[in-house]
């Protein structure tokens, strides 16, 4: 809803709206958007302040302009470098894009025999599970699950929602660096929580990643399993020697 007096223009107001729209899911990537006329009845605005935030998202890299067909939502996809030290921040960094994460949830519960064995603990011992979905330029492009060994990173949520990063959390409890033991990755359909917390159809396949990172003793810290949306990600695999 557009606010006038807010303090926010206008056509800002709009611009967050669409770029809002094409996070969701509600205009996907290389989705032809309403005409000018289109948008400034929805939005109850003149053509000139659409004009404006549509060119505002095509300087962003959400839109672009075909001349003689209209305006499409971008569907360039985000290259993901996975590597022996994959950190998103850096991934998106590198790319000069405007990237955050949030945190969607967190509690702990007992290892399960799958999850013992992964994170080399005894089955039954106390977890952290972190859950977070990832925008990149407005748009969401995973949603993540994590787990931890709480004994090992007492209260760690709490620490994670303040620094909002694996790897400066890690560091906090000592882990100064950690390395990728395996990475897993295989394209299915999205189940109900990936399709709610994306935003996506149940029809869109996701990249389904699993993946275990260990300390500088090979000690495992972190197993994951992120569910990239397909339509927006492109994953790449670095060989560093």
């Amino acid at each position: 809803m557009i606010e006038r007096g807010s303090g926010v223009a206008v056509w800002r107001q709009i611009e967050t709206t669409l770029a809002d729209d094409i996070g969701g899911g509600r205009l996907a990537a290389g989705e032809r958007v309403p005409t000018e006329l289109q948008l400034a009845e929805r939005f109850n605005v003149n053509r000139h302040t659409i004009r404006r935030a549509v060119s505002a998202l095509v300087e962003r890299g959400l839109l672009r302009v075909e001349q003689g067909r209209g305006t499409f939502v971008e569907d360039n996809a985000i290259d993901y470098a996975i590597s022996k030290r994959t950190r998103f921040s850096q991934n998106m960094a590198a790319q000069s894009r405007d990237a955050r994460v949030e945190l969607v949830a967190a509690c702990e519960l007992p290892a399960s025999a799958e999850l013992a064995e992964l994170l080399a603990l005894p089955a039954g011992s106390a977890l952290y599970r972190v859950d977070t979905v990832s925008r990149v330029d407005g748009r969401l492009i995973d949603a993540a699950t994590m787990f931890f060994p709480a004994a090992r990173f007492p209260g760690l949520p709490d620490i994670y929602k303040e620094l909002g990063s694996v790897t400066r959390t890690l560091a906090h409890f000592g882990v100064a660096d950690y390395t990728r033991r395996f990475t897993r990755v295989t394209a299915r359909l999205p189940d109900a929580e990936t399709v709610e917390r994306l935003n996506i159809p149940k029809t869109r396949p996701v990249l389904h990643v699993k993946s275990l990172n260990v300390d500088e003793k090979g000690v495992p810290v972190q197993y994951g399993v992120t569910r990239f949306n397909g339509d927006l990600v492109q994953l790449t695999m670095e060989d560093e020697g």
